[in-house]
């Protein structure tokens, strides 16, 4: 049963079967606190960066089904859906690979079929607001598949966080007419100037943070070298070059040994243990790895200090 379905069977106003917006918002927070706790539990006691990255994410999909299922039944119900009244949420950049970090922003993109009807422009905003008033960071995009192409053509970071696209609920033949098109209008005989905008990228992110050195003494787990910026940089390319799902399909595609694809993994798992013990310590999206979170990350994941 879903957060709303369940609300729904406890509080309601018995004449109309309407859930209080307040009562509801509440149900949320509430669950969203048990995700965040079962994320940190499972960053400590079982030592899994990337278990607890997935358990957000999951947590946030259940959120926003819930809260979709909230503003299309309780707020804004359409009995008989006009073809203009569809929409596909969808996720996408780090939200979209399926993994969160605990202070990261939420990355959610609409599609629609054609320009936003009143019934699309309400269900959105609705949804939105209750993902702000529950204090979480928003990153959105409302577009028609059209505008999704034109918009992957013209920017090459549009590009990159539509690569990753993730489909959460809504109209599922709507997001895959727009994957199709993607992939043979977009990606198909674009391999080199993908490959070529990333590497300009990453040179030019690698200046910003600390002149591409890879021993920096406070070093930022995101976007210095060798932190997980690069590995992202790394699977995108295979990812558009060899039109594969997940890093482990690189070794079929000969890009990885099966020994690469283990270091790989290794290093991306630690990344992520230490980029999620440092946004709980900091409560916030907190990258860079100081000499006081240092020492309050070791703490946690129980380093010990030891002379020489």
């Amino acid at each position: 049963m879903t957060m709303a379905g369940a609300l729904r069977a406890s509080t309601v106003k018995s004449a109309d079967r309407i859930i209080d917006r307040a009562a509801f918002l509440a149900h949320l927070r509430e669950r969203l606190a048990e995700g965040r706790a079962e994320a940190e539990r499972i960053l400590i006691d079982r030592i899994d960066g990337r278990g607890s990255a997935a358990h957000l994410c999951a947590a946030m999909d259940r959120l926003i089904e819930s809260a979709y299922e909230f503003v299309t039944t309780e707020l804004y119900p359409a009995d008989n859906p006009s073809t203009a009244e569809r929409l596909a949420i969808v996720a996408t950049g780090g939200y979209g690979r399926g993994l969160l970090a605990p202070g990261s922003d939420i990355d959610l993109l609409f599609i629609l079929p054609y320009k936003a009807s009143p019934w699309c422009e309400s269900v959105i905003e609705a949804i939105l607001y209750l993902l702000w008033d529950l204090r979480l960071k928003v990153g959105h995009a409302t577009r028609t598949v059209e505008e999704c192409l034109r918009s992957a053509k013209s920017d090459m970071t549009i590009r990159t966080a539509l690569l990753e696209a993730r489909f959460i609920l809504g109209e599922r033949e709507l997001f895959e007419g727009f994957q199709r098109r993607f992939g043979n209008e977009i990606v198909v005989g674009s391999a080199g100037e993908f490959v070529a905008a990333k590497l300009v990228e990453r040179d030019q992110r690698l200046k910003r943070s600390g002149n591409g050195s890879r021993y920096l003494v406070e070093p930022n787990v995101k976007d210095s070298k060798g932190g997980l910026r690069d590995l992202n940089t790394l699977f995108w390319i295979g990812k558009y070059v060899y039109r594969v799902k997940e890093a482990k399909d690189l070794m079929d595609a000969g890009l990885f040994s099966p020994e690469e694809f283990a270091l790989f993994s290794r290093c991306e798992e630690f990344l992520w243990r230490i980029r999620c013990h440092m946004h709980f310590i900091a409560g916030r999206a907190e990258e860079r790895l100081s000499f006081d979170m240092q020492r309050l990350v070791a703490e946690r994941l129980k380093v010990v200090s030891r002379q020489g």
